[in-house]
């Protein structure tokens, strides 16, 4: 069978990718350090599935794609694989490291038709080369505001990045090697407004030392304003401003060349298989008989003891200890008692009297004006004789 293969190179002095569009059993040879891409095309899987049912309806069935390593329930470590939608591409990309060279890996590629619940399934054979010069010696990583790890890894973008990038640096050679995704390192998912973006760490390598203006960041007025959540002031920011935001206060400046390599002494992981010490042998069925009325005592009958003695003293303090009310008055000052037993009377004679509506009101409680601004003549004449007259009816 005849299956369309599209590899994509740009110029050899900064060889970024090497992508392959494919949908069968398919042969790629990736460059240790160099970015990986591989798309999974859904319109090159559609032949595998059955038409619509109806004529003239366009096909757009939704394909997911499920990754693994042949034998395994996932892909290896440096492989990574994104799908945004049922109805987008999906992405394998990565960056393999020397030590995957000349290890064939076998990647099983599942397409799921969500419409028929029909699969497809080819492999995708993954041939990684060893290169002179891996690794490169400088390294610098980006990262981009306003992109999404799937639309950074189009050709046509990553192109225009490395071009600035190359413009800024001026390196003979650069290499794309890696890029991640802002929530693969912790990031939080944008809110769905205002067109917000994932944000994208971008790694590229070269061959040369760093610019002046990548190290501008380096300065002590930038890093304080880095400090302070300010943007820092940088020179050639203008050469990537109208496609790429760059925050330029997580930019990462490498130089392999001054790393310290610590070598450590593993243990050796053995074979995983546990020695062969016989056969169990369980326990005879003569066992001793055990007491347990001392483990009775002390988590029963002890707990309960106390307990009973908190109790009794909190009731003796409760209840045999209270001083009464004759030995409350006797320390209470008589002005004080004649005073509250008066309020008391008086409270009483007030609600008696409350209860008895046919008694007349006191003049105290009568209105001098009624409501039409009159005067209200007096109940009692005026020879009568008011002075003798109670406050309160029950007076004598």
């Amino acid at each position: 069978d005849f299956h369309l293969v599209k590899i994509h190179f740009l110029p050899p002095e900064y060889m970024i990718t090497i992508l392959s569009r494919s949908h069968a059993d398919r042969n790629v040879y990736p460059s240790a350090g160099v970015l990986f891409v591989h798309v999974l095309e859904r319109e090159h899987f559609k032949g595998e599935f059955p038409p619509y049912p109806k004529p003239g309806d366009s096909s757009n069935d939704p394909i997911t794609f499920n990754t693994n390593l042949m034998g395994y329930p996932d892909r290896p470590g440096w492989l990574r694989y994104i799908q945004r939608t049922s109805h987008s591409d999906g992405v394998l990309y990565g960056s393999p490291t020397a030590e995957h060279v000349g290890k064939a890996t076998i990647i099983e590629i599942t397409a799921y038709n969500r419409r028929t619940f029909e699969t497809a399934r080819h492999n995708l054979v993954i041939n990684i080369m060893s290169t002179e010069d891996y690794p490169l010696p400088y390294q610098a990583e980006f990262f981009i505001k306003n992109m999404n790890v799937e639309e950074m890894l189009a050709s046509e973008v990553l192109g225009d990045f490395l071009g600035a990038v190359k413009n800024v640096w001026q390196p003979e050679r650069l290499n794309a090697i890696n890029i991640t995704s802002a929530l693969d390192r912790g990031g939080r998912v944008p809110l769905p407004i205002n067109n917000l973006k994932e944000g994208v760490y971008v790694m590229v390598g070269a061959d040369v030392q760093f610019s002046s203006c990548l190290r501008e960041v380096e300065n002590p007025h930038n890093q304080l304003r880095c400090s302070q959540e300010m943007e820092p002031v940088i020179s050639c920011d203008k050469k990537f401003r109208a496609q790429f935001d760059i925050d330029w206060c997580k930019i990462n400046l490498v130089d392999i060349t001054k790393v310290v390599t610590i070598h450590s002494n593993r243990p050796d992981p053995g074979t995983g298989v546990l020695p062969d010490i016989g056969e169990y042998n369980p326990p005879s069925e003569s066992l001793k008989s055990r007491d347990f009325f001392a483990d009775f005592l002390i988590t029963l009958a002890v707990p309960s003891a106390v307990a009973m003695v908190l109790f009794t003293i909190l009731g003796y303090s409760m209840c045999c200890r209270r001083e009464g009310v004759d030995k409350r008055n006797m320390q209470t000052p008589d002005i004080q008692l004649v005073h509250h037993s008066s309020i008391q009377k008086s409270t009483k004679e007030l609600r008696s009297m409350s209860k008895n509506r046919e008694i007349s009101w006191p003049l105290s409680t009568l209105p001098v004006f009624s409501q039409s601004g009159e005067v209200v003549p007096p109940i009692h004449p005026d020879n009568y004789e008011t002075t003798s007259m109670p406050l309160m009816q029950t007076q004598t």
